[in-house]
């Protein structure tokens, strides 16, 4: 088995342009790639015994990420590294053509360390595993953008390099008790999908990285390319009630109903749209009725309760960045400053609209 390719040399990363909804895909403005931002170097470290899933999972969604972003503008490099050019992989397959590891890292980079296989990740005494933890005191992931990323028992080589000094971590539950035996001054955190600490992100077992990652490409590309990516991957996120809460619009995207998929990415591409049931039934080849039932059964919700989710949380992020009421309103499809104000405090929402401006 041979490292995945790389994705095109590195360019410029742009946000999404906004495209006609005829037209393949058009997310909003505000869901985008971080203007001005550069493609993050992302280096994938695999020892000896390296959990297939726990790096071959969050690798595709970065990749599929990357589909989903103009041409030759990717927001991700993805890099494959360890002690040797070629690792012995937790299913007995070679994984080769690895590069060395790095001598030094710059920002904006994340350093992801995965799970192995039982025998492998215990011992700490292994000539490749001192080689790793040795590398991992050097360039110091974690800090100055440089990110620190483990998925599953990955977490045991970040704290057998102290990089989880008075962090709060998190990794497989059944691991939990060794990660506080070799970072006695962290906090471990029991019963959680992922955990942020700073530059420091870890998550629980195997397919938890997975979570994580579209997670992160929220974060760096917009929730619209993840809800995509998501949907390609056919993955149900997962939370508990202490994990960060999914986007709008990530939420009620748990299902494989392909019609409900389409109106769900029209209106996550143009909620500014003046959207009726009845329209958005006929984009679905579907009546209003057999929508809204749709949306109840498979999505938890209505359409139009789905589509002011979605209003609201592109209004949020206008207002956090400074914008007044009734531009944020505008931005995300309200017809007044009223209309959003009555939308907040049906949904909930904690304070107002203008205590939210500039809080971003």
């Amino acid at each position: 088995m041979s490292a995945p390719a790389e994705p095109p040399k590195r360019s410029a990363c742009a946000t999404a342009q906004r495209r006609r909804l005829d037209s393949d895909r058009r997310w909003p403005a505000s869901q985008g790639l971080r203007s001005g931002s550069e493609p993050i170097d992302v280096f994938f470290v695999l020892p000896r015994g390296s959990l297939i899933l726990d790096w071959a999972g969050p690798a595709e969604a970065l990749r599929f990420a990357n589909t989903e972003l103009p041409p030759r503008r990717p927001a991700f490099m993805l890099h494959f590294v360890a002690p040797e050019a070629a690792s012995l992989s937790s299913v007995g397959a070679m994984v080769a053509g690895l590069a060395p590891l790095p001598e030094r890292i710059e920002a904006p980079a994340w350093v992801v360390l995965v799970g192995r296989t039982s025998t492998a990740q215990r011992r700490d005494d292994d000539r490749e595993d001192r080689l790793v933890i040795d590398w991992l005191r050097r360039v110091q992931p974690g800090q100055r953008g440089v990110r620190l990323v483990t998925v599953c028992s990955g977490a045991l080589l970040a704290a057998s390099a102290g990089l989880f000094s008075r962090r709060r971590v998190t990794t497989h539950h059944g691991d939990l008790d060794e990660l506080a035996r070799r970072a006695p001054d962290a906090v471990v955190v029991p019963d959680r999908v992922f955990v942020n600490d700073g530059d420091t992100w870890s998550s629980a077992g195997v397919t938890a990285g997975i979570d994580l990652a579209l997670h992160l490409v929220a974060a760096q590309c917009g929730p619209v390319v993840a809800a995509r990516v998501a949907q390609r991957m056919a993955v149900a996120l997962r939370r508990g009630p202490d994990d960060p809460q999914l986007s709008p619009f990530l939420a009620h995207r748990q299902h494989f109903n392909a019609r409900l998929h389409r109106v769900q990415d029209a209106l996550s591409a143009a909620p500014r749209e003046p959207w009726s049931v009845a329209r958005m039934a006929e984009l679905g080849h579907t009546t209003p009725r057999t929508l809204t039932r749709l949306f109840g059964e498979h999505a938890g919700t209505t359409p139009l309760a789905y589509l002011r989710g979605i209003r609201l949380a592109l209004a949020r992020t206008a207002l956090e960045a400074g914008s007044s009421v009734g531009a944020a309103a505008d931005a995300a499809g309200f017809h007044s400053d009223l209309q959003l104000r009555r939308a907040w405090h049906a949904a909930g929402l904690s304070g107002s609209p203008n205590e939210s401006r500039g809080t971003g």
